[in-house]
């Protein structure tokens, strides 16, 4: 439906139907979630166009069965013959830039269809003979949404979400509520808050819970063995649980306070990494545990998530009872399994019930140090206490289900602490064997936490970047451009970035710049010198390409960091440590006034673009100081302007008409950069063309001078027809003053009774003539060009 979207009045039906499941009796129900599979289940192989098959379907539904005796659905060996750049592709044009870098990048491989993976889901999904019907009584109040609420939670869903059971994906949404609906979209908008409505309160009927709030399950295969489950649950209910969400936020700051961090708490992550360093730190840390729980949201028992759930966000309560009071389906290929304990898989509501479920005991916990991430909890101070509290954890775990994973729990002891020896056998005497870690290896949250440790972390970064350089090669320059601007090499390295003092060690940073440099060099075949390469790793409102350097971007990452969670460290480690500094705060803020000595601390130190642009402009302003001509000057200016870079900032989707093939790509990003993009040779009018490649954009004889200049107008005028005003190119017996016709004319008056004409010119920013004013000031050429036109009128 994302591609070809039906007309209003032919979705009547479609957009009508939930209506019906306000309704408790089974059939309507069953309408409802078979509705997606009835109408979007269209042949793959099926000749005709989208749009007409789906109107069809939606005048008349077909029979279930029907669907089921010729069944489309692509086979996996079918899907292998696909090439992936057109996945990639796809997932770009959908705006799924995350999603395209998965599909690229993925070591992830499905676990095989057989007993002993189906065998190994059920361990995951443990049975459970306590029955919870029962055991709880409904709230009078429930949770009712309004339609702004399901409106927003809708366009909330990321891009390229995958549907439940029922088929119906968040994107079916997104297009059925758009605005080009109209009446249509908020009559629909109205059914479904209704819908919601119903499951908030928790009067759907019973025997459509197990597949309502069921979901598709699959198995994939860990790197260190094993199985990970992945569910996805259907839409509605997710939906559902989206708006409840929003209604528990406010117990993050409130009931979770510091303790708990993985929930509603915005940069928890960092806070967390940045508070056991500083903690670590001081005297009174002795040791370091982290806690692993063996399969934890899975297991945490369910009469003690409704329990919480009612008493500290009790207009919730009616919709998580209905959801898990009784067991849901995971299908899984063609088998069920049944989730009878813990969160259910694929519930966005999971990591905030089990927190709730977890709080009350790790709340009475002693250590100085106590934070958790879910269920990765990190303890921390004198030996004895943490001896006490690990055996509390055990112990109240049990209680709720829970149980440590011994082998993945971590302890680290401080160098001031003697008779190491004698306490780590204290701690395998009470059966905790648990794995001895120093500062080269101790990390918290996929960060490493001390400086000793920053190499080899480091080192297995470099080699997860060099092992992509191929995958990014097998798709279009384009493509690959956006996924290495968006999600590899430094947004990748970004969080490392905010959370360590990377910035200090000089050396690590020339290690991973370069191996950005080199492998964009390989993968766009464009040859960056040292200059070219600066101006590249520069945002594209500084005339770069957006391709940061991580030298430029860790020492801002981190400042902002740390200002931005500075409050939220202090509440976790003022109790234990008084006043205090983060470490390495001072240290980072003295180096940023070193390199910019005459520049005021930023307004916002919680902004990490502030704290960046001084040190971009530095840069930028060094090669502009230091071009060698006034060629290069005028490039630079002219590709500073906001303007000049839009073109890089367009998703790569040929749908949308913005997809540059990789000759194009190539030659407009070496234009942009100053990089040598030809071979120097004689040009067919006589002229020589210098490795730049700037003689085409103003050779009488070059063939994209006309196409540019067509290309343009014809922007203008679709722009105009898509915006509602009918508009013709070149329109006959209209001339200028000189006897030249205008380019565009609209059909239709624009402004006091009169029509809009336009004329479009592709001026030459680095022809010789321009040259004397476009190095001096960015535009100059394009303003000159307009007076000449237009002076007259």
């Amino acid at each position: 439906m994302t591609q070809s979207q039906p007309d209003v009045a032919s979705l009547e039906n479609l957009v009508q139907c939930p209506k019906c499941s306000q309704a408790r009796y089974f059939k309507a129900w069953e309408d409802l979630l078979q509705l997606p599979y009835k109408i979007l289940n269209i042949k793959h192989n099926e000749s005709g166009n989208l749009t007409t098959k789906i109107k069809k379907r939606c005048q008349n539904l077909p029979e279930l069965d029907d669907l089921r005796t010729n069944s489309n659905i692509r086979k996996t060996d079918k899907e292998s013959t696909y090439r992936l750049n057109r996945f990639v592709e796809a997932k770009l044009s959908d705006g799924d830039i995350k999603g395209a870098a998965r599909i690229l990048f993925s070591n992830d491989t499905i676990a095989p269809n057989n007993e002993t993976t189906l065998r190994a889901l059920e361990e995951k999904h443990p049975h459970s003979d306590a029955a919870l019907g029962s055991s709880l009584v409904c709230l009078e109040e429930s949770l009712v949404a309004a339609p702004k609420s399901v409106f927003t939670s809708v366009m909330s869903f990321r891009s390229g979400s995958a549907g439940g059971l029922d088929g119906l994906t968040p994107q079916h949404l997104k297009d059925l509520l758009g605005g080009s609906t109209g009446t249509a979209g908020e009559t629909l908008l109205k059914d479904i808050t209704d819908l919601i409505n119903l499951m908030l309160s928790g009067a759907v009927n019973n025997d459509v819970v197990p597949t309502l709030y069921g979901a598709n399950l699959c198995a994939l295969n860990k790197k260190d063995g094993g199985i990970r489950p992945i569910a996805v649950g259907t839409t509605y209910r997710r939906l559902a649980a989206k708006i409840c969400c929003r209604e528990i936020a406010d117990l993050s700051s409130s009931y979770f306070a510091t303790r708990q961090l993985g929930f509603g708490v915005k940069g928890g992550c960092e806070a967390a990494v940045h508070s056991l360093r500083t903690f670590a730190s001081r005297d009174c840390c002795q040791a370091l545990l982290k806690v692993d729980v063996k399969n934890a949201f899975n297991s945490v028992n369910r009469a003690t998530l409704l329990a919480q759930v009612r008493d500290k966000s009790p207009r919730i309560f009616n919709f998580i009872h209905q959801c898990y009071c009784d067991k849901s389906i995971l299908m899984y290929q063609n088998h069920k399994v049944f989730s009878e304990t813990g969160c259910q898989q694929g519930d966005p509501l999971g990591p905030a019930i089990f927190s709730l479920a977890i709080h009350p005991i790790i709340e009475k916990l002693n250590s100085k140090f106590n934070v958790w991430y879910l269920d990765d909890g990190t303890l921390g101070g004198d030996i004895d206490t943490l001896k006490k509290d690990i055996q509390y954890l055990i112990y109240e775990f049990d209680k709720i289900g829970l149980e440590l994973n011994y082998s993945k729990c971590e302890i680290y002891f401080s160098d001031k602490v003697p008779n190491i020896h004698n306490i780590i056998s204290d701690f395998q005497s009470l059966g905790l064997n648990f794995k001895i870690v120093d500062k080269n290896s101790l990390s918290l949250l996929g960060c490493p936490v001390f400086e000793e440790s920053f190499s080899t972390f480091v080192s297995n970064k470099i080699q997860n970047f060099q092992s992509k350089i191929e995958n990014l090669k097998s798709i279009s320059l384009h493509s690959a451009y956006y996924i290495i601007r968006y999600c590899i090499f430094t947004p990748n390295f970004i969080y490392i970035l905010r959370c360590c003092p990377i910035w200090q060690n000089q050396n690590i940073l020339k290690t991973l710049d370069n191996v950005i440099r080199y492998s964009l060099s390989s993968i766009f075949n464009i040859p960056f010198d040292d200059r070219t390469w600066t101006q590249a790793s520069l945002p594209i409102r500084y005339g770069g390409l957006g391709i940061r350097k991580i030298s430029a971007v860790s020492l801002p990452a981190f400042l902002s960091s740390v200002y931005s969670t500075k409050d939220l460290i202090g509440e976790i480690l003022n109790p234990s440590l008084g006043d205090f500094e983060v470490l390495y705060l001072t240290e980072a803020r003295n180096a940023w006034s070193v390199v910019c000595p005459y520049q005021n601390l930023p307004i916002n130190l919680k902004s990490q673009k502030l704290w960046d642009g001084p040190l971009c402009s530095l840069v930028h302003k060094n090669l502009l100081d230091t071009c060698a001509h006034e060629t290069e000057r005028a490039r630079l200016l002219a590709v500073s302007r906001w303007e000049s870079g839009l073109w890089l900032q367009a998703l790569p989707s040929a749908n949308l008409g913005t997809f540059l093939d990789d000759n194009a790509f190539r030659i407009s990003a070496c234009i942009r950069l100053g990089a040598a993009c030809v071979v120097p040779h004689r040009c067919q009018c006589g002229d020589k063309v210098e490795r730049l490649g700037h003689h085409g954009l103003s050779c009488s004889r070059s063939a994209g001078r006309i196409s540019r200049h067509a290309t343009l107008n014809d922007i203008i005028r679709r722009a105009l027809v898509t915006a509602g005003v009918p508009a013709v190119l070149e329109p006959n017996g209209l001339c200028r003053d000189d006897g030249r016709r205008p380019d565009g004319m609209s059909l239709v008056p624009w402004k006091m009774g009169r029509p809009l004409v336009w004329d479009a010119s592709c001026v030459d920013t680095l022809a010789a003539s321009h040259l004397p004013a476009t190095s001096m000031s960015a535009g100059t050429a394009a303003d000159s060009g307009w007076q000449r036109a237009y002076l007259s009128l």
